[in-house]
């Protein structure tokens, strides 16, 4: 005996006093894994439609869920894949919807070597992949935050200002003579390096409009261009070495928040995987209790 049930959203319709469109219905914080870059990454996804028909009592979101499972058995996730099944919401609400959307937000786990020892440690890169299906109009963006160090250029200067001036004070005062190994051993002292320059925590928050017909998702290369970049990306497992060369690498790369952006943007614009980019980087002050912020955008 075939049991029949009522599906209320085929069923019922509205009165015509609250008969409206409606731009996204659907389900928010799915959790569901994907494999992006061959690597597992555990998401919460949002599934929506659409609801064109006025008339309409609702969707089936039971068939939005149903075909993400779809994603959960794809190894190396591609926007071929998301497209495939962004179609196939649309199919399955023929009548009801015209534009589909899927968010994926997860993060991605790399391991790094650190710069010297044979060290290496876990990172982890938050990132967000939306993609739509408008008929035959299929968008995809792609959102991924990077941390990285800054350390200030006004601060590195002042602090090599004050060494300068106890190095003229001791020489005045006769601590030290222009001995070479007087003035190495004066420089290992508090009171020649009295002053160091300031640096933070800093994060670089990356949207790319992605060329749709790439053949997979270059988030790692995304991330590897940008940390090439600013060079000063921060570290896991690190000895003395490794923090003496960290060290270096910032004070060889002083930058203010608007040094930091352009050089993002020299390095993806006109890159071939993307249409488009919009960045905004944060540099998270110690000095002060607000942040220093750069935005900027091409064809976005």
């Amino acid at each position: 005996m075939n049991l029949v049930l009522p599906d209320i959203s085929a069923e019922s319709t509205l009165p015509k006093a609250y008969s409206h469109s409606l731009d996204w219905v659907g389900m928010e914080n799915i959790a569901l894994p994907v494999h992006i870059e061959n690597t597992r990454c555990p998401s919460q996804i949002n599934a929506f439609v659409s609801l064109d028909d006025p008339f309409a009592k609702g969707i089936h979101m039971s068939r939005l869920y149903t075909r993400l499972l779809e994603l959960t058995k794809i190894s190396n996730l591609s926007l071929f894949d998301i497209k495939h099944v962004l179609k196939d919401f649309l199919e399955s609400h023929k009548g009801l919807s015209e534009h589909a959307k899927i968010e994926i937000h997860s993060e991605l786990y790399i391991e790094r070597p650190a710069l010297i020892s044979n060290l290496s440690g876990w990172k982890s890169y938050p990132f967000v992949l939306s993609c739509q299906l408008l008929k035959d109009q299929f968008e995809a963006r792609l959102k991924v935050e990077i941390p990285y160090s800054s350390t200030c250029p006004c601060s590195a200067a002042l602090a090599r200002n004050i060494i300068q001036q106890r190095f003229q004070t001791a020489l005045a005062n006769q601590e030290i003579s222009l001995d070479q190994q007087q003035i190495v051993d004066w420089l290992n002292t508090t009171d020649a390096i009295a002053a160091t320059p300031h640096s933070q925590r800093s994060f670089a928050i990356l949207n790319f409009k992605l060329d749709q017909n790439i053949k997979h998702i270059p988030l790692i290369l995304f991330i590897n261009q940008a940390e090439q970049s600013l060079m000063t990306a921060v570290q896991t497992a690190v000895k003395r070495i490794d923090e003496q060369a960290f060290a270096v690498a910032n004070g060889q790369n002083l930058m203010f928040c608007e040094d930091a952006l352009r050089r993002l943007y020299s390095t993806f614009l006109n890159h071939q995987n993307i249409k488009g980019f919009n960045f905004k980087v944060i540099h998270a002050e110690s000095l002060h209790a607000h942040d220093a912020v750069a935005r900027g955008s091409w064809q976005w």
